[in-house]
């Protein structure tokens, strides 16, 4: 049966987005729609995972500075690290629901990724499929818009620790590998939990982050298996109802 929206007064606040140009000693490298919330974090997680930096250390200094139609998240590199800049690059601009646009090679679109260092993580069943429910209370824009993603950090023993969201599933998990970093949190001490669906470019966010778990509540592409059995990450999806789905590297659940 149809139903007409609800009244002005009673309407849901929608989701925002904003430009953020990510520019790199002065050469703006892409151009992102984001929900402008943790935006530092996004331009640092986003510049780790699309290889403008490599570790904090790359970084000589950051501000975000606003423009009237937009950010600029501003970096200034070291200068080994601005030199090598370049090996991989986006042409200048990426909705918001894309992980994978303006790549200008498809063999960076299909990239290899280092394999995940194994330091022993383990999560219980129950850990895993209490992960969703648990990264709920960290999601106070999905709560009042019902139209945002989410990315936790979830640890053995102490739950979801660390959560950020954004209109954008990539965005969202960027800005979770940037608070991680920032935080001086190493991502090898837990799984990487999302609200969507697994796309490969995902999988390669998270292993190229350092996590060896990820975790997510749909489903995943044949690719994104593939691509997280080569790198060793144990991926869980369909997590729903108490139960879910090991996809490969079943040895770190127990």
């Amino acid at each position: 049966m149809y139903q007409s929206p609800p009244s002005p007064g009673t309407r849901r606040p929608l989701p925002q987005e904003v430009a953020v140009a990510i520019t790199c000693n002065g050469t703006t490298q892409a151009v992102m729609m984001a929900t402008p919330q943790d935006l530092a974090d996004f331009a640092h997680g986003f510049a780790l995972s699309e290889g403008l930096i490599r570790y904090l250390g790359d970084v000589e200094e950051f501000e975000l500075v606003e423009h009237p139609k937009g950010i600029e998240a501003r970096f200034w590199l070291a200068p080994a690290q601005a030199k090598a800049l370049g090996a991989r690059r986006r042409i200048m601009a990426g909705p918001v629901g894309c992980g994978l646009c303006g790549i200008d090679s498809l063999d960076e679109a299909m990239r290899e990724v280092p394999a995940v260092k194994d330091e022993a993580l383990r999560l219980s069943g129950e850990e895993i499929a209490s992960a969703p429910e648990a990264l709920r209370a960290f999601q106070p824009l999905h709560d009042a818009s019902r139209g945002v993603h989410a990315a936790g950090f979830l640890q053995p023993g102490a739950g979801v620790t660390l959560a950020r969201e954004d209109v954008g599933r990539h965005n969202a998990l960027d800005k979770l590998t940037g608070a991680l970093l920032l935080a001086g949190t190493a991502p090898s001490g837990g799984a990487v939990v999302i609200t969507s669906r697994v796309s490969i470019d995902l999988v390669q966010k998270v292993a190229l982050a350092g996590s060896p778990m990820l975790i997510a509540v749909s489903t995943p592409t044949q690719a994104a298996v593939d691509a997280a059995e080569g790198a060793g990450l144990t991926l869980i999806a369909r997590v729903r109802g108490g139960g879910f789905e090991v996809f490969s590297h079943r040895y770190r659940v127990g």
